[in-house]
């Protein structure tokens, strides 16, 4: 994970050390040696613990606190500094272009700077502690009549890994919201762990406690394939294989390019689970043919698929299928005044999107890889489905 940004990690924190001492510590350090280490060392720990986590055999550590221990420290002694000395560094040359001797960027870097610190301190405590239960309506022409009012749960990217020790209660408490809704059907759209399926040991008891009418529904996303480890191959494909066996002894119906029919009478709708698409290092397992294959064109189809890169390209043009639902973005898990950086690569990052009477929801998650939000609350979706 930190080895494919670990030289631009280290860059930025060589130079905004390094800029910050020139331009206004010079003096102070003179003759002082013990002064210029103290300053220093947290860039100098920040760079060894980089290198460290650079050589790390998997995607991430076993440990997870490993790294969200990094990424703190990160955003209190790399991040600001690096924030200030660029506005600094752009308000002097802005100064010599203009000529003129008051430097705004030193003022913008410093109120930017305690922002981050701010969006820090909340993300890592407050925010992740939130809950939004985000019920909708959506009506659909070809619904069957004995459907109106079909209620679903759905939550993604649970990343199991990332809810130990105390943050276990936090989702003890998403499972009573869960099960606190009393839905016909619970949707889960994949990521149930970070890298391992050890990871469900210490929650599964938890996980079991989901209850439905229809059943618990669920397919795999990204991280339940092998993509973030460097094992041995023999491990890896044993490594999938029990966390698909977990969410089956959990009561779970796993759905790996499969589908299953909902009656009502003689009336029914159709939940099918496509293999994740946006993988690494796994061959694509997705095949929306095999997924819906032997449904009837005018058959009512809610469609989970973990990525919702896939769909205007690989399900909209393809099949029928009314409803698209999705994970895997986490909505960014940061908002700031409407931007969220998944924006960047995803045109449905998070949220209800429509194409003539198609639709896709892309659900924030409930958990994420990384134990942070700010301004995207972690989210369980409730959706009723109504005969247009």
């Amino acid at each position: 994970m930190i080895a494919r940004i670990s030289l631009w990690i280290i860059l930025s924190t060589v130079f905004s050390y390094w800029y910050l001492e020139k331009r206004y510590l010079k003096k102070r350090f003179k003759n002082n040696k013990l002064k210029r280490l103290l300053w220093w060392t947290p860039g100098i720990f920040m760079i060894l613990y980089t290198i460290y986590l650079s050589f790390t055999k998997n995607f991430i550590p076993d440990d997870i606190s490993v790294v969200n221990i990094y990424l703190f420290l990160l955003g209190l002694f790399v991040f600001p500094v690096a924030i200030y000395a660029i506005c600094s560094a752009f308000g002097k040359a802005w100064c010599i272009f203009r000529h003129t001797r008051k430097n705004w960027g030193n003022l913008v870097g410093f109120f930017l700077a305690l922002f981050s610190i701010y969006v820090l301190i909340y993300g890592s405590t407050i925010g992740i502690r939130q809950l939004k239960i985000t019920k909708m309506e959506l009506a659909f022409k070809d619904l069957p009549a004995a459907f109106d009012g079909y209620r679903i749960a759905v939550f993604s990217d649970l990343h199991a890994g990332s809810f130990n020790d105390s943050k276990k209660e936090i989702l003890e408490r998403d499972i009573d919201s869960i099960n606190a809704q009393n839905t016909d059907a619970i949707l889960f759209l994949g990521d149930i762990q970070n890298i391992k399926p050890s990871e469900l040991y210490p929650i599964q008891d938890i996980l079991m406690k989901l209850k439905a009418k229809d059943g618990i529904f669920s397919v795999l996303g990204n991280h339940d394939y092998s993509d973030y480890t460097n094992e041995d191959p023999a491990i890896e494909a044993a490594n999938e294989r029990e966390v698909v066996s977990r969410q089956i002894q959990f009561g779970w119906n796993v759905l790996r390019n499969e589908h299953v029919s909902i009656r009502r009478g003689n009336q029914s709708i159709v939940i099918a689970g496509e293999e994740s698409a946006c993988l690494k290092k796994s061959p694509d397992k997705r095949d929306i043919n095999k997924t819906l294959d032997g449904i009837s064109d005018n058959a009512f189809v809610i469609l989970m698929q973990h990525a919702p890169l896939v769909w205007k390209e690989g399900i909209l043009p393809v099949s029928n299928v009314q409803l698209t639902l999705s994970g895997h973005t986490h909505g960014g898990q940061v908002d700031i005044l409407g931007f969220r950086p998944t924006k960047l690569r995803y045109e449905e990052d998070y949220g209800l999107f429509q194409e003539d009477d198609r639709m896709i929801y892309v659900t924030s998650g409930i958990g994420a890889l990384i134990p942070f939000r700010f301004g995207v609350s972690p989210e369980i979706a409730v959706i009723t489905l109504r005969k247009k």
